[in-house]
């Protein structure tokens, strides 16, 4: 998101404008705190994790009355356009602004990567390279054990982030929301695994699976004498948030920043910028709401030809 935020101040910079940074996200918006931003005040921020102007969620945005308090902030400030950097929170939060009367552009940056109409958004790659890092490290300690390990990711709902790092990772299994699984399954899937001759199996759990890590374990353990073999879980939680961005989130994020300003002075606001097939493209905020964006086929084909 750093990236992002160096990429739209120097951007409106060039072209002349003074750029203000908003500080806690739609609570500070409602607030009004922010401070100006030059170009060295984002200086050196672009490899940093997270973002210098910090976030919160912001449930007042969600009412009429705070939609209304950030309107008229955005008025007192005499903004042109509103940049917000995010996900499917944020920019529900930005599409009910935009139906209001102000003039926003989304940049979609979310590691679970489920924007709808977006290929790739800003951090799901980092987030990704996170959780394979992970992956390598646990399976020295699975294939010395000859156990099954559990790794459960996030993504909210969504099992975009856990199908990547199934196949990135070389696991033998992946437990993905928008696929149930019962645990009987599961637990066939891993002794095929065993049966080909493999002396251990890791398996990717996305959170929001109708089975859990936690889940799965429990039914695993009541079941243990029966199935034949031994589980551990790893969950990764917020792990998965922090450190310092690839560098190709670097270059994705300051594309879609210097895109996001260029859009607003030129093509209007009231869209989400993300990259599909290598471009940058804009997506309505009112034409987005209510859809899911499904997993891609072609990664799950994937997946399952490279996992047996």
């Amino acid at each position: 998101m750093n990236a992002a935020v160096r990429a739209v101040v120097r951007a409106g910079i060039a072209r002349g404008y003074e750029v203000l940074g908003i500080e806690q996200g739609f609570t500070g918006l409602i607030e009004g705190r922010y401070r100006a931003l030059g170009r060295r005040d984002v200086g050196g921020i672009i490899a940093q994790g997270g973002t210098v102007l910090g976030t919160t969620r912001c449930e007042r945005l969600r009412t009429p009355a705070g939609c209304l308090a950030a309107t008229r902030e955005v008025e007192r400030m005499g903004l042109d356009g509103l940049m917000v950097i995010g996900g499917n929170g944020s920019q529900n939060g930005a599409a009910a602004l935009a139906a209001a009367g102000v003039p926003v552009v989304g940049i979609a940056s979310t590691i679970d990567n489920d924007i709808c109409g977006v290929e790739q958004s800003i951090g799901a790659v980092t987030a990704l390279d996170t959780v394979c890092q992970a992956v390598d490290r646990l399976r020295v300690t699975a294939a010395a054990t000859r156990r099954v390990f559990l790794v459960e990711v996030m993504g909210r709902d969504t099992g975009h982030l856990a199908l990547a790092a199934g196949v990135a990772g070389g696991a033998e299994a992946v437990v993905l929301p928008e696929i149930p699984i019962e645990p009987e399954a599961l637990a066939a899937e891993i002794l095929d695994c065993y049966e080909r001759g493999k002396s251990h199996a890791i398996v990717i759990v996305a959170e929001g699976a109708s089975y859990n890590a936690a889940a799965l374990a429990k039914y695993f353990h009541d079941h243990r004498q029966r199935l034949g073999f031994e589980l551990r879980i790893t969950v990764l939680g917020h792990v998965q948030r922090g450190g310092p961005p690839v560098a190709s989130d670097r270059l994705l994020a300051s594309r879609l920043g210097v895109a996001a300003v260029e859009h607003l002075v030129e093509k209007g606001h009231g869209v989400v910028l993300g990259i599909t097939h290598d471009e940058v493209t804009a997506l309505a905020h009112q034409d987005l709401k209510g859809l899911r964006k499904p997993l891609d086929p072609g990664r799950l084909e994937l997946f399952d030809l490279l996992a047996r």
